[in-house]
């Protein structure tokens, strides 16, 4: 099965196309608002710090992952979807008053709102994928997801600093408000037949402690989740030596808008292809190819070098995604439907939760040792985790699943 037919499958598939227009729409808003509260809150207080914490504010909720991936598992996904992309609509007008600094703290609320809302989003949909797609095609959907995002990425934050530019920070929200009231129309117009869920017993703890014992239990899904973790805790602290990496390049700070969008390019690739890859090499067996590129690619940016810095952006594009889109994979294909939610939130709070850590300490280590010896450690236990990985994969042959029926 080439890429190009299978993504022309997926398209002309009527709920697949629709949920990806959804991401395409929602994802430009978001982006577009990720990279202006920054600079709104940065030209309101003058503060870095205040600054970075719009960042922290929107990271926030993934440490309550568990929970409120629980709520996506008690209601029918399709109405939940709409209604958070319509409250999250509701939620940005009061972003329109924020004009001093004694405001920054409602956008501050109001991000850390954002963040939650997007956590069941998240585990919501990616429930709702696996009712609305074939399933032999989750592991192309999945890739395409990550296209889509990350092609919103390139894109949003310039239109988004153009917009803040011409009209300020209310003009932005207004624009994301109106990219969630359109995300909202285009998840009524899905056709998926949902039974409503059955009444849960226990109480909301022990229904998300449910999620998490059936994640952690699995024997094929915790390796790959931890790996998810660790890659990007390393990455993270690779990507906070960035500034050094371009003091030694001998260019301007902003020479890592560059980096970060040759990286994008990468990104974008790997999600048009990793559908086939997952069929011939399995999960784990993708995601540690992938974490071994990254690791390559991690330890090139010590070599002072503009085409093997920038080279190696490319490669980290391509491999970083592999084991968060073989994780989701997984998850999807593996728990049962019912407590599909709060294990796909628990698993995305297992792997972007250490992203914190890995920044807290490479912008600790950066001001106290060479970067360049740091990047080749990083780019050594990368590969460590790799190999570990694939050591799982070898000694343990990946379950069959209805995709590996697949040809490739």
């Amino acid at each position: 099965m080439t890429t190009s037919w299978t993504v022309a499958r997926l398209l002309r598939d009527r709920n697949a196309a629709l949920y990806l227009t959804g991401i395409v729409v929602s994802g430009f808003g978001s982006s577009a608002l990720w990279l202006v509260s920054g600079v709104w809150v940065k030209d309101l207080t003058g503060s870095n710090g205040l600054a970075a914490l719009c960042t922290a504010a929107l990271w926030a909720p993934t440490l309550a992952g568990p929970a409120l991936g629980t709520l996506a598992d008690r209601v029918r996904r399709k109405p939940l979807l709409i209604g958070v992309n319509l409250g999250l609509a509701g939620l940005l007008l009061p972003l329109w008053t924020v004009d001093s600094p004694a405001s920054v703290r409602l956008l501050l609320a109001v991000l850390v709102c954002y963040g939650a809302a997007g956590v069941v989003e998240d585990a919501a949909g990616s429930a709702l994928v696996v009712a609305a797609v074939d399933p032999a095609l989750l592991g192309d959907f999945n890739g395409l997801r990550t296209t889509a995002r990350e092609g919103m990425k390139l894109v949003a934050p310039l239109a988004g600093a153009a917009l803040y530019t011409a009209y300020g920070g209310p003009g932005v929200a207004l624009l994301d408000a109106a990219t969630f009231v359109l995300a909202a129309g285009v998840c009524a117009l899905l056709r998926v037949r949902e039974e409503r869920p059955e009444p849960a017993g226990g109480d909301w703890w022990r229904q998300t402690a449910d999620g998490t014992r059936r994640l952690w239990a699995h024997t094929t899904l915790r390796p790959l989740v931890l790996a998810g973790g660790t890659t990007m805790c390393l990455t993270s602290l690779g990507s906070s030596l960035n500034y050094a990496v371009v003091d030694a390049l001998g260019h301007s700070p902003a020479y890592t808008g560059v980096m970060y969008a040759v990286q994008g390019v990468g990104s974008v690739a790997v999600g048009l292809v990793c559908g086939p890859a997952l069929r011939r090499l399995g999960e784990r067996r993708f995601a540690a190819y992938g974490i071994a590129l990254t690791a390559v690619a991690v330890a090139a940016r010590a070599v002072p070098y503009d085409a093997v810095v920038l080279a190696g952006g490319a490669a980290a594009g391509l491999g970083l995604p592999c084991v968060l889109i073989a994780a989701h994979t997984a998850v999807q294909r593996e728990i049962p439907a019912d407590v599909l939610g709060r294990a796909t939130a628990t698993a995305d709070t297992l792997m972007f939760t250490p992203t914190v850590l890995g920044l807290t300490a490479g912008a600790a280590l950066v001001e106290l040792v060479d970067h360049r010896p740091l990047l080749v450690l990083v780019g050594a236990g990368l590969l460590a985790t790799a190999g570990s990985l694939a050591h799982r994969s070898a000694s343990r042959t990946d379950a069959k699943s209805p995709s590996d029926a697949s040809p490739a």
